[in-house]
């Protein structure tokens, strides 16, 4: 489904003269295309729409480092099109939950597997990525994480 999503919008795109969303879009197939590759030389499917919100994401995380070393570098120009780029793949993820809304379901899942102890902590994360991916913002969430089972 979100792949039919991100075709029918790279063919918007192109009908509307959008090269800046074009090109992030071309970049995304690209992406998946890769991963596909990949997980046929593996002997596995395709990638599903929960492994596709994770590469998206990682995707976004890789242009917010780029954004903030060209900046360090002065290239304002080349910072803003990584934003921009940001902002295109952003549209095809689901909203991201709140701090709030993290905490608490960081502390749901913490009590529904029972961890005690940052031994549980793969555990955990491994539950809150099988639940959230896409939603949750992982590198913060595993700094929550280990707050809640050091107290």
């Amino acid at each position: 489904m979100l792949r039919e999503k991100i075709n029918t919008s790279l063919k918007e795109s192109m009908k509307a003269g959008d090269k800046l969303r074009l090109g992030t879009l071309r970049l995304i197939n690209a992406a998946i295309k890769d991963r596909d590759i990949e997980a046929r030389g593996q002997g596995k499917d395709p990638l599903s729409d929960d492994d596709l919100l994770g590469l998206l994401t990682k995707m976004v995380k890789q242009r917010e480092e780029s954004a903030k070393v060209y900046e360090e570098a002065g290239r304002v120009d080349l910072a803003t099109q990584e934003r921009e780029e940001i902002k295109v793949i952003l549209s095809f993820l689901p909203t991201q939950m709140s701090e709030a809304e993290s905490q608490a379901a960081i502390a749901a899942v913490i009590a529904e597997i029972d961890a005690h102890g940052l031994k549980d902590m793969g555990r955990t994360m491994a539950a809150l990525k099988e639940r959230y991916t896409g939603v949750m913002d992982f590198g913060k969430a595993s700094g929550a994480v280990k707050t809640l089972l050091t107290a």
